[in-house]
This record gives structure tokens, sequence and C-alpha cells, in this order.
């Protein structure tokens, strides 16, 4: 396993430290009751107060441990082993830019509340790079898909500036570019199913970053008021999203199989 993806050493020892650290927290808080460690390694933020380690908030907070914990070895073990194949520019930039928005998000989730800058405004404009450089290395005409990320993310990232200065916003355009970021991402996940470039597990990760909000939604609905259900499941999705992000750039160095090349009888 360890030889299998290039960076799968330090990517094992971050993650084993992370792991560690996290079954300590989980031990203090079965004993001591004490949260605080178990919710700063999970939701990175300070123990809302009145919270009480209940069964339910410990199955939570360990599902978001844990999505962490595996999120940390997909996302650092890097591509696969080998010699990776020959690369355009466009294709260096997609890596870049889907690495860099992984970044941001895990920075922008872990800092969200230390910092005063709407996290919005860094992690679209983030993504919108992805978007200009992914039309590139996609090729063809696609107006559409282009038209939607541009939309999406584009939009999302003007209006985090206008609430910044203080400029109002009409409800309905954050609706507009929200549905435009899921149609952007159904249509890049669409063309990445038919590329071999892409594995299918880097797909399944796409789709399952979709979908799993909804369940996610669902799931946090019988439990009304309660912070830790909503940010503890809301872990989940932001994980999947940057595992899809980091295993897109990952695919793209990962060493090609050529066929054979077949030999002429007599030759």
């Amino acid at each position: 396993m360890l030889r299998r993806h290039r960076s799968a050493l330090p990517a094992l020892l971050v993650t084993g430290l992370y792991g560690g650290a996290l079954a300590v927290a989980v031990v203090v808080a079965l004993i001591s009751g004490d949260l605080g460690p178990l919710w700063w390694l999970t939701l990175f933020a300070t123990v809302t107060e009145g919270v009480a380690a209940t069964g339910q908030n410990l199955l939570l907070l360990v599902l978001a441990g844990l999505s962490w914990t595996w999120g940390i070895w997909q996302i650092l073990r890097g591509p696969l082993a080998g010699p990776p194949p020959q690369q355009d520019r466009n294709i260096l930039r997609l890596r870049v830019a889907l690495y860099v928005a992984t970044a941001v998000t895990w920075l922008l989730y872990v800092t969200a509340s230390f910092i005063w800058v709407d996290v919005t405004v860094i992690n679209s404009a983030a993504m919108w790079w992805v978007v200009l450089v992914f039309m590139r290395v996609l090729g063809g005409d696609r107006p559409y898909m282009r038209g939607a990320g541009v939309l999406g993310y584009g939009g999302f990232t003007v209006i985090g500036v206008l609430d910044l200065v203080g400029w109002p916003v009409l409800d309905w355009a954050e609706l507009i570019c929200g549905l435009a970021c899921l149609a952007w991402t159904a249509l890049v996940l669409w063309v990445q199913r038919y590329d071999d470039r892409w594995g299918t597990a880097t797909v399944a990760y796409g789709i399952a970053a979709l979908v799993v909000p909804i369940f996610l939604v669902l799931a946090a609905m019988p439990f009304p008021g309660e912070g830790s259900a909503v940010e503890a499941l809301g872990v989940v999705s932001s994980v999947l999203i940057m595992i899809w992000l980091a295993r897109s750039a990952h695919d793209l160095a990962a060493p090609r199989h050529e066929p054979a090349a077949q030999t002429t009888l007599g030759a």
C-alpha cells in the first residue's frame, strides 16, 4: 500500500497522528463527559455551550472525525506511483487549481470561526479558477458547461464581495448560483465518466458529493435546533468534495498503461 502512491508514507503518518488524537479525544469524552477536545478536532471550533456528551453527539462527532481521517489519507497520498504521463500546460494548471481549491476548502473550514473574511468569497473564487481551467483540459465546445460554472461560482464570488461591502443581494440570486454550481458539477462528472484520464472511484466520490448532502439534510431533520448534528454531517459533505477535487488532480498525474504495440508476422 505504501508503494502504490507517491506520498503514501507522509500521508499515513499524518493520518495516523490525527486518528490517534481522535481516539484520545473520544476516550476523554467517554470518561469525563468533556466534548471540548473531540469537538475541536472534528468541527474545529470551541464546543457550543450546553451541549452534553450524549450518545447521539458522540456518534455524530466520531462520524465527522472518521470522515476527516479518510479524507486526509485520500488527499495527501498523491497520485499512483510510477512515471507520470506527459502533461501540457493546461493540465498542469488544472492540477494546481484543483489542489488549491482543495486546500482552500479545508483551510477555510478549519479557520471559519477565527477569521473575519466571508469564506464564500475565497472558496468561490478558487472554484471559479477551476471552472475556467477545466474547460481548457476537457476541450470541445461546451458553452452550457462553462456558463453554468461561471454563473455559479462567479456569481457566488460577486455575492460574497457585495456582502462584504454591505450591498443588498436578492434572495433568489444565491439559489440561482447554487443550482448553477450543481449543474456544472453534474456535467463535469458526466464528462469524467467517459474520459479515461479519471478513474471510476474519483467519479463515484464526485457523485457522492452531489447526492449525500440531500440525505444529510434529511438525516438532520429529526434533530431540530441541534447545531452539532448539522455541523457534523456537514463535515461529511465537505470531505467528499475535497476528496473528489484532490483525486481529480491525482488521476491526471497517474501513470498511463499504454497498450503494447502489436508486431506483424515475420517482423
